[in-house]
């Protein structure tokens, strides 16, 4: 282990390596420290008999600006293009034609709101339909979209993301973890498996304590989720209590994805997609067989996410597999295995899904991103402030995090490289 690297980077997800593969490019010596046993953070390909399936990001949102789409196409990996099943109820089940179009009446009501009549609490709930008869599909819809209920969502915030984003997604086939894996550049010490317990300032470095030694840096990119950062998991100096404030303003939401193998005869078809249950703000989505594959994926986000993660895996596929028996028939009971299912909110090094802001708060993401004393710099999903909860943003802010290391430790000369 280099115990005095120029640069230090905590957190090996999408910002830690959009920092390094920018620090790459000057000729700095660069750690980078995670805490899991492998590299991508919230972005997670994981392999299984029936294929890769993403248990962590899994879309290229906004694909026509994303720079993984880029990085994707430069890497030799398959971007699909395709329209997606997102929006469709398949052959109506369980939310017939004439409930969704009120359904989307009722979300687009509160949509315009939002956008031209915030309400001045900048609490998202408060621009619901008063005794709206859609109230708990819209709540379902937030929790997918932020992994809370909208009494917990900024306005603000949320119109940010929805003003900026392009409503383009596309596909990796192999993954988007696998993509964002695959992307940190060569020359960069990797520490997997190697959580930062402890940072601290000297007079001139940014100290890391790590069960392998102290490493002492010129700089540190630190990257980890707002949960890891306002909780006690590394110990920090009191200097950095303004961040940790602003990060416990940026909570994590509970987002989990469970899925379903399709074994023998079934009535499934390929890229199709439901609602379990309109009427339940934590029913669970379903998009289902992707790309042909014999797989079903169910997310669930919010309250549904929170009973996930409370009950247990076994207790969330068997609910899963009940609506979706509720919808298809009981018969399909027989052509459904458990595959495997993410637990975001239990994993110690992240606690959750990805951050919105608390209402009134969706400034914290600006004081987030501040660095400190030129030798702390911060970045992570959650210090973008439009491209918040996605992996694109998590990447442009470990670009914009290095680039302010870059004008701070390299001349100018070589900066340009």
């Amino acid at each position: 282990m280099n115990s005095e690297p120029d640069i230090a980077i905590i957190g090996a997800g999408a910002a830690g390596i959009g920092a390094a593969r920018r620090l790459a490019q000057t000729g700095l010596s660069i750690s980078i420290f995670d805490a899991l046993p492998r590299l991508g953070g919230r972005a997670w390909t994981c392999k299984t008999s029936a294929g890769p399936v993403d248990l962590g990001c899994g879309w290229l949102h906004s694909a026509d600006r994303n720079p993984w789409t880029r990085i994707a196409e430069e890497s030799g990996f398959k971007v699909d293009r395709g329209l997606t099943a997102w929006g469709e109820q398949y052959r109506s089940l369980g939310f017939a034609k004439a409930e969704r179009e009120e359904a989307r009446r009722a979300f687009a009501r509160w949509s315009h709101r939002v956008a031209t009549a915030q309400p001045a609490s900048d609490r998202a709930s408060d621009a619901l339909d008063p005794g709206g008869s859609w109230t708990a599909y819209l709540q379902a819809l937030s929790g997918y979209i932020s992994g809370d209920e909208l009494e917990r969502i900024s306005v603000k915030d949320y119109s940010a993301y929805d003003e900026a984003s392009t409503d383009c997604n596309w596909r990796v086939p192999t993954g988007y973890g696998a993509l964002i894996a695959a992307s940190l550049p060569a020359g960069v010490e990797l520490h997997l498996a190697t959580p930062v317990e402890a940072l601290t300032l000297d007079e001139r470095h940014v100290v890391l304590q790590t069960a392998g030694g102290a490493v002492r840096a010129r700089a540190v990119i630190l990257t980890v989720s707002t949960n890891v950062l306002a909780g006690g998991a590394i110990s920090l100096p009191s200097a950095l209590d303004p961040w940790r404030d602003a990060a416990a303003r940026l909570p994590l939401g509970n987002n989990e994805k469970l899925f379903l193998e399709i074994v023998g005869d079934s009535p499934f078809a390929p890229e199709s997609h439901l609602l379990g249950d309109p009427r339940d703000p934590t029913t669970g989505t379903y998009y289902i067989r992707p790309f042909g594959s014999l797989l079903i994926e169910c997310f669930l986000g919010g309250a549904g996410a929170r009973i996930a993660a409370a009950e247990g895996h076994r207790a969330a596929f068997d609910r899963a597999i009940g609506q979706l028996a509720s919808l298809f028939g009981s018969s399909v009971r027989d052509c459904l295995r458990p595959l495997v299912a993410s637990d975001w909110a239990r994993t110690p090094s992240i606690g959750g899904g990805y951050s919105h802001a608390l209402p009134g708060q969706a400034d914290a993401r600006v004081a987030l991103a501040r660095p400190l004393d030129d030798r702390l710099f911060f970045a992570g999903e959650a210090t973008h402030t439009t491209d918040f909860s996605t992996a694109h943003g998590g990447y442009e802010s470990g670009v914009r995090a290095a680039e302010e290391v870059i004008s701070v430790v390299v001349p100018s000369s070589q900066s340009r490289a």
